[in-house]
């Protein structure tokens, strides 16, 4: 047996992000939360199908992790998983309090990103818009005026209150920078507002000052046509974020097939893996989380931790007595060993790392951790 941690149960996960599910009604973004999560939010071809905020968690495959598995003849394989939240369907005029409008900016308020699903396929038998860029800008602008309310409530309240506290005053000025951005009608993520100002913002709670990524909801006809649509998009949404198309209804159909089968399926149609998998990669990443294994006989597992996070915490994520009692961590980057066959090899060869507290884990990194307590 090949032990890659002294302490392999996992009884200290680091809280996990949560990634809001927000498009106009009947956009698919319940049909892509169930295919995502296994979830049973409600699905139909009226509006406000979804009336409550549902949480679900879906797995993130990870190939190197499969390969650590298959490299050691693990008896189990644990991935990494995020969490998604299916929000309740906006319309224009949900600032104003229109449709779901406050239970939807409210939903929006607790998530720490957010998902756009831009329905592009047509149905005349499925009410709703049809156009993505339409969509989009129905969304960014609902999002832009309920942001500006809330900055022009808060400003005033932090203007008296650096008066008589001076640390007030660097929220008042982001404050200020935000509604300058606000009133032009551009979401915060889409301005240049420098990072620090950004930074300060997050106690506002701003809703367009979360990290974006796009899903554009494809028929099964427009797959051929999927990079020039997300290519529009990805224009009309500044060009600096992420979208991803996908036939949710299709992708929907093969999950709920065997394993074998849905392969097949998604190989017939030449979709690869398909598109769900690069959807909860995507969204892993873009909450800042990363990844590190261990991987031995019993079991290989993937491990969440913050981008940037030193060894120490990322012990910690394994068990609080690692961190705690932390002494060193050895460390090799997953395709290296793959590369050597086995951990016991790597030892042997000298090709493990010997890192201190101030070691920052890098994504794809294989630890083993030592401690004392």
């Amino acid at each position: 047996m090949e032990p890659t941690c002294v302490i392999s149960k996992a009884t200290n996960l680091v809280s996990v992000e949560r990634l809001g599910l927000i498009g106009l009604p009947n956009s698919g973004k319940s049909s892509l939360f169930n295919a995502l999560t296994g979830g049973s939010a409600v699905v139909a071809q009226h509006p406000f199908s979804t009336t409550e905020t549902l949480t679900g968690v879906a797995i993130v495959p990870d190939k190197r992790l499969d390969a650590l598995s298959d490299m050691s003849k693990s008896k189990k394989t644990v991935y990494a998983h995020v969490e998604f939240v299916d929000i309740a369907g906006l319309v224009a005029g949900a600032n104003a309090g229109e449709g779901l409008g406050n239970r939807f900016l409210a939903g929006i308020r607790e998530v720490d990103a957010l998902c756009m699903v831009l329905r592009a396929f047509a149905d005349e038998n499925v009410q709703g818009e049809t156009d993505p860029v339409e969509a989009l800008g129905i969304l960014e602008l609902e999002l832009v005026m309920a942001d500006l309310t809330t900055c022009e409530s808060l400003v005033e309240r932090r203007r008296k209150s650096a008066r008589t506290d001076k640390s007030a005053a660097s929220e008042v000025e982001a404050l200020e920078k935000a509604i300058a951005v606000l009133t032009s009608g551009t979401p915060i993520y889409k301005s240049d507002l420098a990072d620090d100002t950004r930074e300060i913002l997050k106690g506002s709670f701003l809703l367009t000052n979360k990290a974006v990524l796009i899903v554009v909801n494809l028929g099964e006809d427009q797959l051929d046509e999927s990079e020039q649509i997300c290519n529009t998009i990805r224009e009309a949404a500044g060009g600096s974020i992420d979208v991803l198309g996908v036939c949710v209804q299709l992708e929907s159909e093969a999950m709920a097939l065997p394993q074998d089968e849905r392969e097949e399926l998604l190989a017939g149609l030449g979709l690869g893996e398909g598109a769900l998998p690069r959807v909860a990669q995507a969204a892993y990443h873009m909450l800042g989380r990363r990844t590190f294994f261990t991987t031995g006989d019993k079991e290989s597992r993937a491990w969440t931790f913050r981008a940037g996070a030193k060894a120490p915490e990322c012990a910690g994520v394994i068990h609080s007595d690692l961190q705690r009692g932390f002494i060193r961590a050895e460390v090799i980057h997953w395709d290296e060993l793959l590369e050597i066959g086995s951990w016991t090899a790597a030892k042997n060869q000298g090709k493990l790392g010997v890192e201190g507290k101030d070691y920052e884990v890098k994504d794809g990194d294989v630890l083993e951790i030592r401690f004392n307590v």
